[in-house]
Parts: structure tokens; C-alpha cells; sequence
């Protein structure tokens, strides 16, 4: 095992990233040059221990099976998401910074993953076959998390959201208990697909070490934090010294808390296994509200934050394509290029609409 251990590089790269780096710190915040230099680097290497991050998630899953191994994957991702934000939140005090990552994973998992994933499957396969059930459950729980969470505080009085904020937390946590219920225990049928013999890969489960690739998973969440939170300096300087968006902040960390969902799921699409692949987008988009936003209205609680979560009108129209989009395509058992080309332009939208 300590061999193994030897050759996690990903592992031991972010931990020498983080000792140079916070060395260095203070010299490379004072300039521009340096801060955009500290940037790039942490987030190669925060993106290198994510990728690290879906690896042991992945053996996991070969381990325990489905709908086990995507539920491992995206609470995965989400534990990365909420450590970031939390983090930057602290650093950065801005108050939509939770509210526009949640939108920006959502996209992201959605039109960005799910869309080139199908694809991808598309251009190889044709059409590939999925539970229709498992679409159907996940974008009427997604509907009812993004509806009460962040479009019905834009219609409260300003003096009753943040008790509405508090009640959230409760109905969110709620709600996924019984989802998860749902999910593993009464209606597992719904989150699973019978392939066809050859579709689907076959491992030696025996083979692998439960209880190693759980530590490294929480060892390596745990160095994203630490970097992150270097890396939300950097991210500010850089930002403020050449005027951009804050909410490119945003997507950067959803991009990281996606790389691991994103090269699982598109190994699953070249593989014929698109019920993997709406697992991985469709629960990550879940998990992401019901997980991210009750964890972010506690720490900015604990912290005494200021925290909004009411989309923008422009958030607002963009999820609620999404979601129409994603009710139409998804309600066949089969997706084709077309219907991963129109999620993908979608994709295409949200970036450009955050550049300006």
C-alpha cells in the first residue's frame, strides 16, 4: 500500500504546490504579473488533485456499483464546491458569490457536461439509451430546489428573507434525506440501466481497497481547501486589477468542482453507458442546491455574512430554458447529438453572457 501511496502524484504535488507557494506568497501578491502567476498555477494543481479526487471516487464506485458510485462522485464534487466557497466567502466577503457558483455548476453539469457528453456518445453511437425515470425524478427535484432557493427570495420583502433563508436550510436537508432515500433504498431501479452484454465494463471488485481510496478522497478534498484558499487571493487580486466580472470567480470554481464529474462522465458516454453520465449531471446540479446552498446560508450565519441567493432576471431566464430544454429532451430514454448540441449552445450562452 505505501507503494501505492508513493505514486499519488497528483497528492503529493499539491502538497509541495502548497508549502512553495504560501513561502511565496506575499511576494507574488504585490504585483500584477505575480498574482496572475500564483492563479494559473494553483488552479493547474487544484484542477490536477480534482481529476485525483474522480479517481478514487471512480474506484469507489466500481466497488459499491450504481446508483452508489455517482452519488460517492457528485457528493464528492459538491464537498470540493462547498469548501471553496465557504473559503472565498470568508476572504472575499461578496455576497452573490454562493448564488452564482450554484447557477454556474448547474450550467455547467447540465449544458456544458451532459451536453458534449451526448455528443461525444452521439457522434459514436447514435442514440443512447437511459432510465427515463431517473431524468424525470431528478429535473422535478431540481425545478422545486432552484424555484424555492433562488427565484422566490427576488418576490419576498427584503425583511423576510433571511428567515426564509433559515427555513431552507431545514426543507433542503429535508428533502435530501428523502431523495437519497429514494434514490439507494426505495426506487434504486429508477437510477439504474440494464446494457446489454458488452456495453458495460466489468472489474475485479475484489481487487479494490475500499478503505484506501476513501482516505486519499478525503486527504485530497482536503488539500483543495487548503489551496483554495490561497487561491481565492490570487483570484481577487487579478480580478479587481483588471476590472472583470466577479462572477468569473464563480465559474472558476465550478469548473473545479466539475473536473472530476466531467472526465468521468465523458469516459462513460464513449462507453455506451449514458445512464452513468445523467446520474453524474443531473444529481451533481442537484446535490449542488440542496447540499451548497443550506451549507452556505450556515456559514454565512456563523460568520455574520451577507449572502443573496435571488437570481438575476438574466440567471433566472437562462435556468428556466435549461430546464424546459431538459424536459423536452429528456423524456424518450435516449440521447443524440441534436439534443446534446442544444444543450451545448446553451453552455455557449451562459459563458458569453458572463464575459459581459
Amino acid at each position: 500500500m505505501f507503494k501505492t501511496f508513493l505514486k499519488e502524484y497528483p497528492f503529493h504535488i499539491s502538497v509541495v504546490a502548497l508549502i512553495i507557494v504560501s513561502f511565496f506568497e506575499h511576494i507574488l501578491a504585490s504585483s500584477s504579473l505575480g498574482n496572475i502567476a500564483g492563479f494559473l498555477i494553483l488552479f493547474g494543481v487544484i484542477i490536477y488533485s480534482a481529476l485525483n479526487v474522480a479517481f478514487h471516487a471512480e474506484m469507489l464506485a466500481e466497488k459499491f456499483g450504481e446508483p452508489y458510485g455517482t452519488l460517492i462522485l457528485t457528493i464528492s464534487a459538491v464537498l470540493v464546491e462547498i469548501v471553496i466557497i465557504a473559503i472565498m466567502m470568508i476572504h472575499e466577503n461578496n455576497p452573490t458569490l454562493a448564488r452564482d457558483t450554484v447557477y454556474s455548476a448547474v450550467m455547467l453539469d447540465i449544458n456544458g457536461l451532459l451536453g458534449f457528453a451526448a455528443i461525444v456518445g452521439g457522434l459514436k453511437y447514435g442514440e443512447q439509451p437511459y432510465n427515463v425515470d431517473s431524468s424525470n425524478s431528478y429535473l422535478s427535484m431540481i425545478m422545486v430546489a432552484f424555484g424555492i432557493s433562488m427565484i422566490i427570495p427576488d418576490f419576498l420583502p427584503q425583511e423576510s428573507v433571511h428567515k426564509f433563508m433559515i427555513f431552507n436550510v431545514v426543507i433542503f436537508i429535508l428533502l435530501y434525506i428523502i431523495f437519497t432515500k429514494i434514490q439507494l433504498l426505495d426506487h434504486k431501479y429508477f437510477f439504474e440501466y440494464k446494457y446489454e452484454k458488452g456495453e458495460e465494463n466489468h472489474h475485479h471488485k475484489e481487487e479494490i481497497n475500499a478503505i484506501y481510496h476513501s482516505i486519499l478522497l478525503i486527504l485530497s478534498i482536503v488539500m483543495i481547501g487548503l489551496l483554495s484558499e490561497i487561491l481565492s487571493i490570487f483570484m481577487s487580486n487579478t480580478l479587481n486589477t483588471f476590472h472583470l466580472p466577479l462572477a468569473l470567480g464563480a465559474v472558476s470554481v465550478a469548473v473545479i468542482s466539475a473536473s472530476p464529474e466531467l472526465i468521468t462522465a465523458i469516459r462513460a458516454a464513449s462507453e455506451n453507458r449514458m445512464q452513468t453520465v445523467v446520474n453524474i449531471a443531473m444529481g451533481a446540479s442537484l446535490a449542488t442546491v440542496l447540499l451548497t446552498v443550506p451549507a452556505v446560508i450556515v456559514v454565512a450565519e456563523i460568520l455574520g455574512l451577507k449572502l443573496e441567493l435571488g437570481l438575476t432576471p438574466i440567471q433566472s431566464v437562462m435556468i428556466i430554458l435549461t430546464l424546459l430544454v431538459s424536459m423536452i429532451n429528456f423524456n424518450d430514454g435516449e440521447t443524440n447529438v441534436l439534443e446534446g448540441f442544444i444543450h451545448f449552445i446553451l453552455f455557449v450562452v451562459f459563458i458569453y453572457l458572463t464575459m459581459i
